[in-house]
């Protein structure tokens, strides 16, 4: 090799290690994987919520921490695939959205911390072995309240008055369907109130269960959380119309969607609540030791619309209670 060249090849090497490094991605920045059953689309009020927790607690997605949101888009089979996925990024916690999510998740590993965003009936699952030592790899937040069922039912008889017969739309194969079941049955037996269970297990089912409902002159219908009526709740809110059924449900985005009322726990604000187990994860706390909360905050909603396409009189003291009425 001749000088000239030398000197070129020497000096372009000088020139390349003056020229600054090339931006990398952080390594040590914490990552998140969010799981749940829903469509994104239709849960940015939870999402929003958990970026929100996340902010109060100085952290800003995509700067000090990264999030991977999966979600199964209403198909429950997917959900053991996405926790895998999850598995294979090797994140440092998994935020579950309910216990359906919860279960795949905590099959996929038995290290990665799992923090539950909700659940019904987290011991009763066999996620944790009590609320306020869960042992193992999962704690979280617990969405079950003994009051919840007998104030919907309060709520219900004030509304209206001669109620005397139940239908209860569930899904047998949710997570905490029994449990809720149970919790419904003490209430009803104070109010003298007769429950007819009507299993939905598939989106067509909705529809018969209306139609059972009314043939067998159900008063009311009391709808439990489970992906296939959440995913759903549009259906119903029309069926419950068509059908002239006052129907009550648990969380605020069924009013939302058109439903008649809600009486039940802020879950908005247990996505808020759940970055902070996240954050106690991070900084060193084992979730074994970390006890499961219950919910603090709850509301009550009305949807005037709604009661005027069923023809129903919401009575002034019913009204008076309500924390927001949809006009």
């Amino acid at each position: 090799m001749n000088k000239p060249i030398i000197g070129f090849a020497l000096g372009a090497m000088l020139f390349a290690r003056s020229l600054p490094a090339p931006a990398q991605q952080p390594t040590n920045v914490p990552r998140i994987g969010f799981l749940v059953v829903a469509p994104l689309s239709t849960f940015q009020a939870r999402a929003g919520a958990f970026r929100q927790g996340l902010r109060e607690l100085k952290y800003v997605e995509g700067k000090n921490i990264f999030i991977e949101w999966r979600s199964a888009e209403g198909n429950v089979d997917r959900l053991h695939a996405l926790a895998a996925e999850l598995v294979s990024l090797k994140v440092d916690v998994i935020v579950t959205g309910s216990g359906t999510v919860t279960r795949p998740a905590k099959e996929a590993t038995s290290t990665i911390p799992i923090v539950m965003a909700l659940d019904n009936d987290p011991v009763g699952n066999g996620f944790v072995a009590s609320l306020a030592r869960p042992g193992g790899n999962i704690t979280g937040l617990s969405s079950i309240s003994v009051d919840t069922s007998g104030k919907q039912l309060e709520l219900l008889k004030e509304t209206v008055p001669k109620l005397s017969r139940v239908a209860v739309f569930g899904t047998s194969t949710n997570p905490g369907n029994a449990q809720a079941l149970k919790e419904i049955e003490l209430a009803a037996g104070g109010f003298k109130l007769r429950l007819q269970y009507l299993d939905v297990l598939d989106p067509k089912d909705i529809e018969t269960a209306f139609q059972t409902a009314a043939k067998e002159r159900a008063n009311v219908v009391l709808v439990l959380g489970s992906p296939v009526n959440f995913n759903n709740r549009t259906q119903i809110a029309e069926l419950a119309v068509k059908s002239r059924l006052p129907v009550i449900h648990s969380n605020t985005e069924y009013v939302d969607a058109g439903g008649l009322m809600t009486y039940g726990p802020n879950y908005p604000d247990l996505y808020r609540r759940a970055a902070t187990y996240v954050d106690k994860i991070l900084k060193g706390a084992k979730p074994g030791d970390i006890p499961v909360e219950q919910p603090t905050k709850f509301e009550f909603v009305i949807n005037l619309k709604a009661a005027k396409l069923i023809g129903l009189t919401i009575p002034p003291n019913v009204l008076a209670r309500a924390d927001r009425v949809i006009k």
